[in-house]
C-alpha cells in the first residue's frame, strides 16, 4: 500500500489553499505554480474537493477556492477519500477473497487481518489530523525558516 500522487498533490493543494485564502479566494493557477502540480490535474481533484463540500468555488474576476468549512473540521482523511485515493493495504481490497478474486467466497491470505489492522490504524490516523494542524505546521516551519535568515543576516553585520 501506498499514497499516490492523487493523494499526495490533493493534501499539497489544499495546505497551500488553507494558507493562502484569509487573502480572497486562492486561484488554482496560483496553487499550480507555487506547488509545481499541472492544473488540469488540480482542476480534476478540486472537482471532487468540491462535490464532497470541502472547498467551494468562486465564479468571476478575482474567483478561486475557499474552504467550505474551518480547516480545523477537514481531516486528511476527508481529503484523500474525497479524491478517490483508496486507503486499503489488503491485496483483496477488503473483499476478503486474497487469493482468488474471481471467488467471492476465496480463502483470506494469512497476513490478511494484519494487513486490515493497518487499514484500520492509518484511517484513525489520518481522521486524528485536521487541515488545520497541517497549516499550523507549516507556519511554524516558515516562522523558523525567517529566523535562521535574521539570524544569519545578523551575523554578518
Amino acid at each position: 500500500m501506498r499514497l499516490t500522487t492523487k493523494g499526495r498533490f490533493a493534501v499539497t493543494a489544499m495546505i497551500d489553499l488553507a494558507l493562502r485564502q484569509d487573502k480572497g479566494p486562492v486561484t488554482l493557477a496560483g496553487i499550480s505554480q507555487r506547488q509545481e502540480i499541472s492544473l488540469s490535474y488540480l482542476e480534476q481533484l478540486f472537482g471532487k474537493l468540491r462535490r464532497h463540500d470541502i472547498v467551494e468555488s468562486v465564479r468571476g474576476p478575482g474567483g478561486g477556492y475557499n474552504l467550505a468549512r474551518p480547516a480545523e473540521e477537514v481531516t486528511v482523511a476527508d481529503i484523500i477519500i474525497a479524491v478517490d485515493e483508496p486507503l486499503d493495504a489488503t491485496q483483496c481490497g477488503g473483499k476478503e477473497n486474497c487469493h482468488s478474486p474471481e471467488h467471492e467466497n476465496g480463502p483470506r491470505c494469512m497476513t490478511h487481518d494484519l494487513w486490515a489492522t493497518l487499514n484500520e490504524k492509518m484511517v484513525d490516523y489520518l481522521e486524528s489530523v485536521s487541515l488545520k494542524d497541517l497549516v499550523d505546521r507549516q507556519k511554524q516551519k516558515i516562522t523558523e525558516q525567517c529566523v535562521v535568515v535574521v539570524r544569519r543576516n545578523q551575523a554578518a553585520v
